[in-house]
């Protein structure tokens, strides 16, 4: 039986009167891929910040490599291998592969001068060690985030990792990227190396992990072999109820087919080429692809914030220029973009004025200042409406999970009474009972009669909400599927990757 390499015992922790975590234990063994799963506000990053050494617990014990932790400093974290990379990886952007991986080692073991061969040397040491090969010396700003992973991986090697932490590691990947990510996990298995894998993608935990540890509202509801779990139980387990069928696909409301939004021929050098499509009234048009496709672009060109170089576009028959958002806007366009942190809201304000930032010209009195009961009335209706759930609307938005805040940007966007909405990776980094939440809201918004655009690269999110879908590829539409049930999971999932390419007609 392989050798514990950390136990975690009754472990529990409050903040102010939220129990945050209350009693409980997990054990990892030498080598094991071992999963933590649960719900936004389950508790998950704050067992991962105790084992860190970064916050202490109030009460238990945590043993590491057999020695005993009362009181668990980041130090003796870091000493005893454990190594954390958190969501945002915490890499240098403006120095090279080779510093991101090797200079903090350095400074470790207090170098007086240094050997910038010796920095490369033991960078490429570490790269090889996980069978990857980088560019050493082009700036981390410059790769993509799939090596980025890397870097972060081989930096944790060099300070003789034993259990590397990965908090949310595919949240950006494609899934070739995420293949690789697996294969580079694997690999630290078979040399003793731990990992703890934390995701909220299912699919993922089931292929990757061998041992699952639940968490529920900040208690343990138990510790699996993988072998034990299939989706249905696993999403039982995390949320407390059934979830809608993940064979589920949507179908939605007859409207009159009137045609919202024409593209013809739309072209901007280096991001897409020659893309033409109609988005219908009620109706859900996905566009996936590879990361680099060109869907992004091409999003942000129908809203005003990357201008085509050439080719048309249609709002109800009427050719219009979009030259920037605020003619988008006008024109009845809202767009959701795919990172909602720097892009979608102002995390340090309140709730509240994150929902009424789009409409403040409407809620003015006679003095053309904001009017309080204006304000307060539209941020009601709109936080109820999109069912933001908060102690206080007054409360920095930064401070709700991520389901909340994609509720919060969703309720900006909506206060516009958008005709066309475009929504940017929706549910990336949101928990399995929130993502079908937003999905509810999505479908429910095309019952409407609103035209909604889903940009993702997650295949069952596609099929099972849109009608239609496009299939990008280096800038150009490669597939039209006009009608989803036409398509499985692993026919799109070729296209998409290019192991079935059809061109359009």
């Amino acid at each position: 039986m392989a050798e514990e390499l950390l136990e975690v015992k009754n472990i529990s922790k409050a903040y102010t009167g939220v129990q945050a975590l209350d009693n409980v234990s997990m054990s990892i063994k030498r080598g094991e891929i071992h999963c933590l799963v649960g719900e936004n506000g389950s508790g998950k990053s704050t067992l991962i910040k105790i084992v860190a050494g970064v916050v202490k617990a109030d009460e238990g014990e945590i043993i590491i490599n057999g020695r005993l932790y009362k009181n668990l400093h980041a130090i003796d974290s870091i000493e005893e291998g454990i190594q954390v990379i958190y969501q945002d990886l915490s890499l240098y952007p403006n120095l090279s592969v080779a510093e991101n991986i090797s200079l903090n080692q350095m400074v470790e073991i207090k170098k007086k001068f240094i050997s910038w061969k010796e920095v490369k040397n033991n960078a490429r040491a570490e790269l090889s060690n996980i069978g990857k090969e980088l560019d050493l010396d082009v700036m981390v700003e410059d790769v993509s985030v799939a090596e980025k992973q890397l870097v972060a991986i081989c930096r944790a090697l060099t300070h003789s990792a034993r259990l590397i932490i990965m908090d949310e590691p595919t949240s950006a990947l494609t899934k070739s990227e995420i293949d690789s990510l697996f294969s580079v996990i694997l690999g630290l298995k078979e040399k003793g190396i731990s990992t703890l894998f934390i995701s909220h993608k299912i699919s993922e935990v089931l292929k990757i992990s061998e041992k699952v540890t639940i968490l529920r509202d900040g208690r343990k509801v138990g510790e699996y072999s993988t072998d034990e779990l299939d989706n249905d139980k696993l999403i039982f387990l995390m949320t407390g109820k059934k979830i809608a069928n993940s064979s589920f696909k949507y179908k939605g409301k007859e409207h009159d087919r009137k045609v919202l939004l024409e593209v013809r021929n739309l072209s901007k050098k280096g991001n897409f080429e020659d893309v033409s499509f109609k988005l219908r009234k009620g109706e859900i048009l996905g566009i996936t692809g590879l990361l680099g496709s060109g869907r992004t672009e091409l999003a942000l060109s129908l809203f005003g914030l990357n201008k085509a170089d050439s080719g048309e576009i249609y709002i109800d028959g009427k050719r219009v220029r979009i030259n920037s958002t605020q003619d988008a806007v006008k024109l009845g366009i809202s767009y959701l973009p795919e990172d909602r942190l720097s892009q979608g809201l102002f995390i340090e304000q309140s709730i509240g004025n994150n929902i009424i930032i789009t409409i403040l010209k409407k809620i003015l009195n006679r003095l053309k200042l904001i009017s309080s009961s204006k304000r307060e009335k539209s941020i009601k209706r709109w936080s109820e409406k999109l069912d933001v759930r908060a102690p206080s609307l007054e409360l920095a938005v930064q401070s709700l999970s991520g389901g909340n805040q994609q509720r919060v940007v969703l309720a900006k966007w909506l206060a516009t009474s958008p005709k066309i909405f475009i929504l940017d990776g929706p549910t990336i980094g949101i928990d399995i009972a929130s993502k079908s939440n937003i999905h509810s809201i999505v479908r429910g918004l095309a019952n409407a009669g609103i035209g909604i655009i889903i940009i993702s690269d997650e295949i069952p999110e596609v099929l099972q909400n849109c009608n239609r879908v496009l299939v990008m590829s280096e800038g150009r539409v490669i597939r039209k599927i006009d009608d989803v049930s036409d398509v499985t999971e692993e026919e799109l999932f070729n296209i998409v990757s290019r192991k079935e390419l059809i061109k359009v007609s």
